[in-house]
Formats: structure tokens, sequence, C-alpha cells
């Protein structure tokens, strides 16, 4: 098990995330030592989907008024169709995304949560995966898109859907603990 004790992950959520493409991955780098803040747009707690219902709710520790890329060393976007739909029309959480690129540090979106990747503009060259349903996007987004368990793109991890979540949690874990990715696509 890779050590991330000294390591800050955000994961930027709000109502309407896949609930299970939430709480693994917090609970993956949670159990190897990192750090864990919900960034959301509002404070308080916002609720997941679970099974075609409404889920559980989750404390917000910041929202992305109060982050910087500089407070974090790694950045998860949970996928679900509600949460990154609403995510991507927030100009604030579109910048935190792309800041993420700018600065070369670790990304890993699952789902429908590439969609904040494509809004962010940060997907031009990139091999990436998603949940099929949002392939035209991606590709129209400049990705090169391939239906992989787990796709790693120098720092970029993309899973399809909760199927794939040990393998997606396995490996954000790992690029977590390598920290920045210097051959990070020039054309973010």
């Amino acid at each position: 098990m890779e050590n991330l004790k000294n390591k800050k992950v955000a994961i930027l959520v709000t109502d309407g995330f896949e609930q299970s493409e939430f709480t693994e991955p917090k609970k993956a780098i949670e159990n190897a030592g990192a750090t864990v803040h919900v960034v959301s747009l509002i404070s308080g707690k916002i609720k997941s989907w679970n099974d075609g219902n409404w889920g559980n709710e989750y404390d917000v520790d910041k929202t992305v008024d109060e982050v910087s890329v500089s407070d974090y060393d790694s950045l998860i976007l949970p996928g679900g169709v509600i949460n990154p739909d609403l995510l991507r029309n927030n100009k604030k959480a579109v910048e935190f995304v792309r800041s993420f690129a700018e600065n070369k540090k670790p990304i890993s979106a699952i789902c429908h949560g590439p969609w904040l990747l494509a809004e962010a503009g940060i997907l031009e060259g990139r091999k990436i995966t998603s949940y099929s349903s949002i392939k035209t996007d991606m590709i129209n987004a400049g990705a090169n898109w391939v239906d992989e368990e787990v796709v790693v793109d120098s720092g970029l991890t993309t899973s399809r859907n909760p199927d794939d979540l040990p393998a997606f949690c396995k490996k954000i874990v790992e690029e977590i603990a390598e920290g920045k990715h210097e051959e990070m696509s020039e054309s973010v």
C-alpha cells in the first residue's frame, strides 16, 4: 500500500453524485494516509445518488470559493449524471479543475466526471475513458476515448463506471503517490 500520509486531496462534488464513486475512492486514499476534503458549490451537506434514488448525505469541508489548487496534491471527480452537469456550469468549479492540469497535479475522474475535464478544456490529445453515453462528448473535446477499465495518461486517471472502482481506486493511490507529472500534456 502506498503511503499518502503527507498528501491532501480534494474531491469535487455536489448534489447528485454517484455514492460509490465518492465513498470508495475516498476510503482508498484515506486508508493510504491522505487527508481528504470534500469540496462543493455550497457549504453544509450534499446528497448522493444511489441505485436510482437519492442516497446518503455527506458533509462539505470547503466550498469552491474557499479553495485553491495550491491547497491540494490531487483532485478526484466522481460521476453520476446530475453532479458533473451542475459542476460544469459553475465557472469557479471548472477553473479549479483546470488549475490542477495547469499545475500538472494528478486528476482522477470516473463515469460522467470527465464532463468537467471537457468543460475545462484539458482533454485535447489525452487518452481517457468515461461512461459510454458521453463518449461522443469526450471525442468532441479532443480526447482519444477507449473502452477500458482504467486509463492513465500522464497523471490523468479515468474509469467508466462503478464496476471499475477496484482498479480505479488502486490506480488513484499510485498516481497520488507519484505526485506531479511534468510530462503532462503541453496543450493545457
